[in-house]
């Protein structure tokens, strides 16, 4: 990519799209498509086609998504599938059909099998079940890497694929009902602070393991793909670091400054007990993450404190 390179970020005012924004701005790229969903549709098949024929772009971060947490994905199970599965396939095929240099998929982690082996290498996708909570977004997360697999093997074209772990940061989604655990938990410790509560709930047990990635920690290595990868297997980009459920909600519980008590809801699902991701194949191309959690979740709540007038509850 040069300077001058017509870019397009789909999904540009979600959190990873955002944050892609920021980082390209900041490298000194200037010349950004961006275009909202109220302004195009990327579900609707003839409007995406118009939108390359008429803007030709050189490249394409393809992180528009419809996405969420637990709840979210095991409620609205039928959306998270068909809007995933029309949202990438519109882009990607039409990326092909008007022969633009490069595009990037973005992915999740919890592609790989619920009880996969950890930490999960790339070759472990489809070697087991998925967690039956988030399957319809995984199933739909997988078809897209394998269609940018497949349009490189048949066509030849430059589509590569990246496989994020859980992500947080600016411009997240603090809704309590629909976003992740990080966020949510930040939004609940604050409320409980403001409000003086005695004690706020968590979801499961708290043992549940995770890996967490600040979000422009992951535009930093998406750009970093995009300059310097160009091969047909998808890349992991995660920390390679795990922390548990209960460790995460005492630092946010630091952070945030909440005095009070956290009770564990044993009621309410864990989903996946553990999810740390082999990062040694991105680390081998020369990268890796900068930003400690700690680092992060007070960059996330700095935020969230200025901007908590018009933050996505």
């Amino acid at each position: 990519m040069d300077l001058q390179s017509k870019i397009f970020v789909a999904g540009h005012n979600g959190l990873v799209g955002s944050a892609i924004v920021r980082t390209l701005k900041a490298q000194g790229y200037t010349n950004l498509l961006l275009r909202s969903s109220k302004d195009l549709d990327l579900r609707q098949q003839q409007a995406v086609d118009d939108f390359f024929a008429q803007e030709k772009p050189d490249y394409v971060f393809l992180a528009a998504a419809k996405v969420g947490g637990i709840q979210a994905n095991n409620t609205y199970r039928a959306e998270f599938l068909y809007e995933n599965l029309m949202i990438e396939a519109n882009v990607i095929h039409s990326a092909y059909r008007h022969q633009l240099q490069k595009l990037l998929f973005l992915g999740s982690s919890c592609i790989y099998p619920k009880l996969c082996p950890q930490p999960m290498r790339e070759e472990y996708l489809l070697t087991g079940f998925l967690e039956p909570t988030n399957e319809p977004y995984a199933i739909a997360k997988i078809a897209g890497l394998k269609l940018c697999e497949n349009y490189y093997r048949q066509y030849g074209v430059n589509f590569i694929s990246a496989m994020p772990t859980n992500l947080y940061g600016i411009n997240d989604n603090f809704d309590l009902a629909n976003s992740h655990v990080l966020p949510a938990l930040m939004r609940k410790f604050h409320e409980a602070k403001v409000n003086q509560s005695p004690t706020v709930t968590v979801w499961g047990t708290g043992e549940p393991l995770r890996e967490f990635l600040y979000v422009d920690d992951l535009a930093d290595a998406l750009v970093f793909l995009m300059k310097n990868y160009a091969q047909m297997e998808f890349v992991n980009v995660g920390t390679g670091d795990e922390v548990s459920i209960r460790e995460l909600a005492l630092t946010i519980k630091s952070v945030v400054g909440y005095t009070g008590e956290i009770e564990f809801d044993t009621s309410k699902p864990d989903g996946t007990p553990r999810k740390l991701l082999d990062v040694s194949r991105l680390q081998d191309l020369g990268w890796q993450a900068q930003t400690s959690l700690k680092e992060g979740i007070e960059k996330t709540y700095a935020w969230f404190l200025e901007n908590s007038d018009r933050i996505r509850r």
